[in-house]
């Protein structure tokens, strides 16, 4: 027994030894980091470091699948390679480094609480490294038909359409008025033609098959047709072939630098493989406390009925179906197509409601831009009816209408409207009036809703309007009988324009309604609705100066100055106040250079192309009326749709807010929020989702979701 007890007592002590060892150890270990890096319980971090010493400005990502819906987060190193992941939910996750002129490294196991020192992988070649760079890069090296060829001389001549006048009306086509509206042209699954597509004698018809596969198939055949169609199919040919052989891009990315690596990156899947994403709503545009750490709404277009929702404080997705009130409305399953190299023969996609793009009211209901019926419009709409607007301008037809879906009550409101709509926005006026566009094309009209009367009388015919764009071309100051579009001017009477609002907004200082409308050059818009719109209300069109062309998504700030991303290559800031001219004759859309002023998108231009620009295809520009980021109030926000990332413009430079993975982000719109206005910089954040149409051009492939990407700002990389 002694001797036993003698034995035990030792394992005892052996034991006792060790384990103070250990927590020395660790006391030692945390004693070593530097004090900067404080982690808590919820916390990561630690220092990144490579053969070549502490890797700055690289991204370290913390990936989770045991939470509710796929989650992960994302932040940049410092100047010293430190890094603090905060407000990690309680999960195990892999944690890696990516960063230009890296390769990812090996994925670490851990759970929050711990100090992770990481090992970065210098990447061993250039084509490595250029793996992870974003679509710009790749896209930039496509040749641009020469200047020379412009204006087209047709089929008989040089081949390019008589229709497009310069190499920029071509660049155009390729950017966000055509090619890359729906997707970034430079990802992985774009800038390469997988052995499955088919056998091809030439890469031009492989891009020929290429582009008719899946439901898209319509609009992609006729953007090409615009082109001079056998040169475009050659000239992307002979990029993938490029690339193919081996040449790689001749810019390359800047790692994050300044304010761009305080940036904390939050991201969780929704909606399925399948699906597609357009826009997210989680907040009143008017006021960003509304519906603070409530859940976020998706408008899913093309591809499903159903509308994703997403609450970030549960991390959970969900969905609810969308109903039309036709059974016999279309539905984008009946679209022409061929087979997809990634889903085959049978369409993936089965929407009736084609729901584009959603906003929030004051009591955190989303609106929608829905069908809900068949696109054919009710006798109320049309010629003879009494309906005021009617007898100004009637309508045969509608392809898409509105609906309000009630969180409350889980019900669903739909809205029968004679004007298609596309965008929507509610104005800051009395009767909460909801102003609409129609989109890229349509019948010329700008419509809207009077929310309070359709919520008192249920009356959705009496509670709507529409209003043709008549510009006072006479100069006296108010709307009398017009010209058509095809007339020409007379001194007596206005002059109506064939436009369509793309992008929609309202000054919040006189109540006029402005918008984008899409072409070349294309122009912005001004409604001045005055005090009956149907029959008072005026229009002003302004296009952009050269170098600036394609105006797509805009939006309005404070102070009245209208903000677009144009296919050139810049941010176009309009200001309405210097123009010298605002009506008459020569008020015709070229008046006012002087209010214009352009800013050149972050990335390399096309080698072909001497003009001034980026081949950045910015999708949107949405400002941040109420300093939802931190960037402060009225600073444009535009979609760097080519670059990976949000482009916030302050102090006239472009602060980059890259998103690193998934590679080939690519988003429509942007939400700013304000969750808690004492918490700092962690009570606000910009949300956006991933609204590429093909998600499986990825990395992840068919795997993927579409995913809610969450961007906060800090005032430091290491603050918590």
């Amino acid at each position: 027994m002694k001797t036993t007890r003698g034995l035990h007592l030792a394992m005892v002590a052996v034991g006792i030894a060790t384990l103070l060892a250990g927590s020395q150890a660790r006391l030692s270990a945390q004693q070593s980091t530097d004090p900067a890096i404080r982690i808590g319980d919820k916390d990561l971090g630690g220092v990144v470091t490579s053969a070549a010493g502490p890797e700055a400005g690289v991204w370290v990502i913390a990936e989770t699948m045991d939470l509710p819906t796929k989650f992960a987060k994302i932040v940049v190193t410092d100047d010293r390679g430190r890094y603090v992941l905060p407000d990690l939910p309680k999960a195990n996750y892999s944690v890696w480094v990516r960063g230009y002129g890296l390769v990812d490294s090996p994925k670490v196991r851990t759970a929050p609480g711990r100090v992770l020192n990481l090992k970065a992988v210098i990447a061993p070649s250039a084509a490595a490294a250029a793996e992870y760079y974003p679509a710009i890069y790749w896209y930039s090296m496509l040749k641009i038909p020469d200047k020379s060829l412009f204006p087209g001389t047709g089929p008989t001549g040089n081949g390019m359409p008589v229709t497009l006048t310069s190499q920029a009306q071509w660049v155009n086509t390729v950017k966000t008025t055509g090619c890359m509206s729906c997707h970034a042209l430079g990802t992985k699954g774009t800038r390469t033609i997988p052995k499955e597509l088919g056998e091809f004698k030439t890469s031009a018809e492989a891009w020929q098959r290429r582009i008719m596969s899946g439901q898209a198939m319509l609009q992609m055949v006729t953007v090409i047709g615009r082109l001079d169609t056998e040169r475009a199919l050659k000239l992307f040919g002979d990029w993938t072939d490029r690339i193919a052989a081996g040449e790689l891009p001749f810019a390359q990315p800047s790692r994050p630098q300044g304010a761009e690596r305080n940036v904390v990156l939050t991201l969780w899947d929704w909606s399925h493989p399948t699906a597609y994403l357009h826009d997210l709503i989680g907040t009143d545009r008017r006021n960003p406390s509304v519906n603070a750490n409530g859940k976020f709404y998706g408008s899913a277009e093309e591809s499903t009925d159903y509308v994703p929702i997403l609450d970030p404080v549960s991390h959970t997705a969900k969905e609810v179906k969308h109903p039309v009130r036709d059974p016999n409305t279309p539905s984008s399953k009946a679209a022409g197509m061929a087979p997809s190299l990634y889903w085959g023969a049978d369409p993936i996609w089965d929407s009736q409601t084609s729901n584009h793009n959603p906003m929030m009211d004051e009591k955190g209901r989303p609106w929608f831009t829905a069908r809900v019926r068949s696109p054919a419009n009710p006798d109320f709409c049309k010629k003879g009816s009494n309906h005021p607007s009617a007898k100004v301008f009637p309508l045969e037809q509608s392809n898409r209408h509105l609906s309000m879906y009630d969180p409350a009550t889980g019900k669903f409101t739909l809205i029968s409207t004679c004007f298609p709509t596309h965008h929507l926005i509610f104005a800051e006026d009395a009767n909460n009036t909801l102003w609409t566009s129609a989109g890229v094309t349509g019948p010329g009209v700008v419509g809207w809703l009077n929310r309070k009367m359709f919520e008192e009388t249920g009356d959705e015919g009496k509670s709507q309007g529409w209003t043709p764009f008549i510009l006072d071309t006479n100069g006296n100051g108010r709307r009398d009988e017009y010209v058509e579009p095809n007339q020409p001017l007379d001194p007596a009477k206005d002059k109506r324009v064939m436009v369509n609002l793309y992008s929609v907004a309202v000054n919040p200082l006189d109540g006029s309604v402005w918008g984008t409308s899409l072409g070349f050059p294309g122009h912005v818009v001004r409604v001045d609705p005055g005090s009956n719109p149907t029959e008072t209300a005026l229009t002003e069109i302004y296009e952009p100066p050269f170098p600036g062309y394609g105006p797509r998504g805009g939006d309005i700030d404070r102070n009245g100055v209208f903000w677009a991303s144009l296919a050139s290559g810049h941010v176009g800031s309009f200001d309405r106040r210097k123009c010298k001219v605002l009506n008459g004759p020569d008020a015709t859309g070229k008046h006012c250079p002087e209010g214009w002023t352009l800013y050149q998108f972050p990335g390399p231009q096309f080698r072909d192309v001497t003009d001034p620009g980026s081949a950045e295809a910015s999708y949107y520009t949405w400002v941040d009326q109420f300093d939802t980021f931190g960037l402060g109030k009225n600073v444009p926000i535009a979609t760097g749709n080519m670059n990976d990332a949000l482009l916030a413009l302050v102090d006239r430079k472009f602060i980059t807010l890259r998103v690193p993975y998934l590679v080939g982000y690519f988003t429509k719109w942007v939400e700013g929020r304000i969750d808690d206005p004492n918490a700092g910089w962690r009570g606000k954040a910009l949300w956006t989702t991933y609204s590429t149409r093909t998600m499986f051009h990825l990395e992840g492939g068919k795997e993927n979701r579409p995913k809610v990407v969450r961007f906060q700002l800090r005032p430091d990389p290491l603050a918590r």
